[in-house]
């Protein structure tokens, strides 16, 4: 049951942390729908950085020219005005907000809003989100079109995903297309604004986690977690980037709706 549980997670991670629907939410509804101790044992918070770090890893892969470039480019990311070294200064202006939120209530965040009831309502609200941004959004600029003002706000959506069901690549390509941005280029910008703060996110508990210790069998179904997220994670990747170019948000509103409801009624029937 523990290895298909986290097989079963790894799937969810990898898909959910791409598209637009929330994977934290999917990994708390999920346990609590089939049972699964969210806070202790082995498929608590330190799974939970196993999978995201599965998830790192794809958009290392699928993004690797791009990070490559970034990376080489940071001499003159304070001057360039396009390219890598422009596209290394938004990422950096932009994952400010989610460092400052983290640093002061991302703790309080993880111990209180971890629910089914909030993550009904945050499911509710990202789905208005994509809404908007499909019907309001100009959608004709590229990422490298971006200010370091349009990179702030983006940050901020970013920092708003912090809250469980949120979903951050749907916060954040949805404040991208509000700035103009076409659906697959706010998706990119998106991706790679994610990279620093996972990672970040990642090596932070991932030494408390070093510091407590785990057993051998609990690596062992971390290890299964995190190939199996950065697999479907990478093919959710590609995917999406294709689905995107002749595809609207709207079904992934619709789902999310859909999913609120009926966490709603499961919160009523127990």
């Amino acid at each position: 049951m523990e290895w298909g549980a986290a097989v079963l997670l790894g799937i969810v991670q990898g898909l959910t942390e791409f598209l637009p629907v929330s994977s934290s939410a999917h990994l708390v509804l999920a346990r609590a729908f089939f049972g699964w101790n969210v806070d202790e044992g082995a498929f608590g918070l330190a799974f939970d950085v196993a999978l995201h770090v599965g998830t790192l890893l794809a958009i290392a892969a699928y993004f690797a020219r791009d990070l490559v470039a970034i990376a080489a480019a940071l001499p003159e990311a304070l001057t360039a005005d396009r390219g890598p070294g422009k596209l290394a200064r938004l990422i950096a202006i932009g994952t400010i907000p989610v460092v400052i939120v983290g640093v002061l209530i991302a703790g309080w965040m993880e111990d209180h809003l971890r629910t089914p009831p909030v993550i009904a309502i945050t499911l509710i609200i990202g789905a208005v989100w994509l809404l908007a941004a499909e019907r309001y959004g100009s959608r004709h600029r590229n990422e490298e079109s971006l200010t370091a003002g349009g990179a702030v706000l983006v940050g901020v959506a970013q920092a708003s995903a912090l809250v469980p069901g949120m979903s951050r690549s749907g916060s954040t390509i949805a404040m991208a297309m509000l700035l103009g941005l076409t659906r697959e280029s706010a998706a990119r910008f998106s991706f790679l604004l994610g990279v620093p703060a996972i990672g970040a996110a990642a090596a932070k508990e991932g030494l408390h986690i070093l510091k407590a210790g785990v057993s051998g069998h609990d690596l062992a179904l971390f290890a299964i977690g995190m190939i199996t997220s950065a697999l479907v994670g990478y093919l959710t990747i590609r995917f999406f980037l294709r689905y995107l170019t002749a595809h609207s948000l709207d079904v992934f509103a619709y789902y999310r709706l859909a999913l609120a409801a009926v966490t709603i009624v499961w919160l009523l029937a127990r």
